[in-house]
């Protein structure tokens, strides 16, 4: 199967053609941009199909990442890969950044389990932990500091994540110190992915900055 990958769910913007009978990425584009995630998306698309090879007709399934991350990047990846599901009657699924996290930590520390965690700024954190065989052991969580600390305390596994320095003395080695996602996990993980649990839909966990005012809206005429 042919999986097509997008990760707009930080500050980077990724795209990635994946075969799961090789597990091999053959073609990734994209940048951490910060910004502008809907402005750029569709050109790396495009570029990662060019450089696979493959033309969106080759393409099994979509595999998007839904956060916890950027409530803005967030939307427009979604929306993209409910689009392109909709156009070429595969399915869609959801993969959190959490669980791509513990999963390139998993990789490296096999037989442990995994705290995943980012720091989701003001004293918070996102945090996630998963038994050695990637099973979720908890719902992905938005806590503070202190609430975090005294929850995992006795965690008895690998704290992996840019948020790991709050939560251990020794965060796993090479743990991520950029809130980017590894697009070939997300790829991987979104093969293994059961498309019967629904389309993807955007892992929030906190609302978001801008709120519209309440009180000023215009009269119409």
């Amino acid at each position: 199967m042919i999986v097509l990958a997008i990760d707009t769910a930080g500050t980077g913007c990724f795209a990635a053609v994946y075969d799961d009978s090789t597990d091999t990425v053959l073609a990734s584009a994209g940048a951490d941009i910060g910004r502008g995630h809907a402005e750029l998306l569709m050109g790396f698309i495009d570029q990662a199909l060019a450089e696979s090879g493959k033309v969106l007709a080759d393409i099994g399934r979509i595999a998007v990442t839904v956060g916890p991350g950027s409530f803005t990047g967030i939307r427009v990846g979604v929306a993209a890969a409910r689009g392109f599901a909709l156009a070429l009657g595969v399915p869609a699924v959801g993969v959190t950044t959490l669980s791509a996290i513990a999963e390139a930590a998993r990789a490296a520390n096999p037989g442990r389990a995994i705290l995943a965690t980012i720091d989701a700024k003001r004293e918070e954190l996102y945090c996630q932990s998963f038994e050695a065989d990637g099973t979720a052991r908890s719902k992905p969580l938005m806590l503070e500091i202190p609430e975090a600390q005294r929850l995992f305390a006795d965690f008895d596994g690998v704290v992996c994540g840019t948020a790991a320095k709050h939560l251990t003395a020794q965060p796993a080695e090479n743990t991520a110190q950029t809130d980017l996602t590894d697009i070939r996990l997300v790829a991987r993980l979104g093969a293994a992915a059961d498309p019967s649990k629904g389309k993807p839909s955007p892992l929030y966990l906190r609302g978001p900055d801008v709120k519209s005012q309440a009180g000023f809206a215009v009269a119409r005429a």
